[in-house]
């Protein structure tokens, strides 16, 4: 759970995450490979079968099944792409709360509110990446997004396939096959400049962007998937050699996540059952002293189920937060040093071909109690202390090219830091966050 000192970096970092959430399907893949975006993707970033093998690969081809192995003799040790694997992103939106935030004009217009550029595709035989720079319209700077490097081979064990490789990023989760993991869960997208929790755990977005990462991931005959990863504090933005100011979490050593799941294809059925989970020492606001530790602790499943040419997608994930925020109460930013976090959610996508999707989705957050770390204030804060925010999202997304995308979205909440009347001391109800969002992708 995120400490009085980490808020504001925090609320940051969750917005950056929203505004990053649409990095997905990009044209250099389909540059790369000569496939449409529907062959990877139902819609982005929601992965086929193929999608997650390409993906599994190392953003190559070469131990796909379904290709042949590009030949290997007589080469120099380079093999460069004939194109330069760029692509961008340009996202406009719109975003109108129920009631506005004190001071501020409501219908909130956004162009644009996300420009990515994207370096995403094969380096090599074996190594590839999803590269992403994020301009920050309020910042008015490109500043590094997700991003994810492998390098991937084949091998046989016991007669069955095993893909294995490794993998550099700077967001746990982003290296996931499965869209019910945070990085590339629903919601895909969202509005920024919305109120959001006052809550979140560290395996929820709070570490995205923040950390950079190396591990080693395998999957074997096709079903058994495992991935290890230890990750450092890497704050772009910040001082080198880093001396941690201003930084709510530093990395103490090295964070280990870990990450299992088994897949079945059954006919026209996938199901995927999987466990997730990081352990984290930190030095609040230092490179040295007393620490703050978490362990987040999740679980996630997958069903797909192929309807001729619709498909129905239900993804749910469920993430338990125990930290033990000992430096965070000697330095008087929290009541109390044990905290919980919960977080819930599901959703279910119907897919009409690859032109519509309509989603809808529940959410839950719930945990310890602290009127010091969940403070009143108006719009952000919480009158009776408790994180507790529930509520549903719904969503039609429709494509009428694979590389222009049009959302309508609507997030209501039935409680909302604590509250469904008066929740931040200030008069302002749950109800008045509710959102409609408008949004326009362009992808080339």
């Amino acid at each position: 759970m995120i400490t009085h000192a980490m808020r504001s970096a925090g609320r940051l970092l969750a917005a950056l995450l929203l505004a990053s959430l649409a990095a997905w399907a990009v044209p250099s893949f389909s540059r790369q490979t000569g496939f449409p975006c529907s062959t990877c993707h139902t819609t982005p970033p929601e992965l086929t079968a193929f999608g997650r093998q390409f993906k599994l690969n190392g953003y190559t081809m070469t131990n796909m099944k379904t290709v042949s192995a590009p030949a290997q003799k007589n080469q120099s040790g380079l093999q460069l792409d004939s194109f330069l694997p760029l692509s961008v992103m340009f996202q406009v939106s719109d975003s109108v709360t129920r009631k506005a935030q004190p001071g501020t004009d409501n219908a909130n217009a956004e162009f644009p509110q996300q420009l990515s550029l994207f370096l995403a595709g094969a380096w090599s035989a074996h190594a590839g990446s999803f590269m992403q720079v994020t301009y920050d319209t309020q910042g008015d700077h490109f500043s590094m997004d997700n991003t994810d490097i492998r390098f991937a081979k084949q091998a046989t064990l016991g007669g069955k396939t095993l893909v294995y490789g490794l993998d550099m990023n700077n967001n746990p989760t982003v290296e996931d096959l499965w869209n019910s993991t945070p990085a590339w869960g629903f919601p895909y997208i969202s509005s920024n400049s919305a109120p959001g929790p006052i809550a979140g755990a560290l395996l929820d977005g709070g570490l995205a962007q923040d950390v950079g990462g190396v591990g080693v991931y395998g999957m074997y005959d096709d079903h058994l998937y495992l991935d290890v990863t230890a990750y450092r504090s890497m704050h772009i933005g910040g001082p080198q050699p880093p001396d941690g100011q201003n930084f709510g979490i530093n990395i103490h050593g090295v964070a280990p996540y870990g990450r299992i799941a088994w897949q079945q294809q059954m006919g026209d059925t996938l199901f995927e059952i999987g466990a997730y989970g990081l352990y984290l020492r930190s030095y609040p606001n230092a490179i040295t002293g007393p620490r703050d530790t978490y362990r987040d602790v999740a679980a996630d499943f997958t069903f797909d189920q192929q309807l001729g040419a619709n498909q129905l997608s239900i993804y749910g994930t469920y993430i338990y937060e125990h930290a033990n925020l000992d430096a965070s109460l000697l330095a008087g930013s929290v009541g109390q040093s044990l905290h919980k976090l919960n977080t819930a959610r599901a959703n279910a996508t119907y897919h009409w071909g690859d032109r519509y999707a309509a989603t809808g989705g529940l959410f839950g957050i719930s945990g310890t109690t602290d009127i010091t770390l969940f403070a009143p204030g108006a719009v952000g804060g919480s009158a009776s202390g408790s994180p507790q925010t529930d509520g549903y999202i719904l969503q039609f997304a429709y494509w009428p090219w694979q590389n222009i995308n049009l959302t309508a979205q609507y997030t209501g909440y039935w409680k909302f830091n604590g509250g469904s009347t008066n929740y931040d001391g200030s008069g302002r109800n749950a109800g008045d966050n509710n959102t409609l969002y408008l949004a326009g992708w362009f992808i080339f």
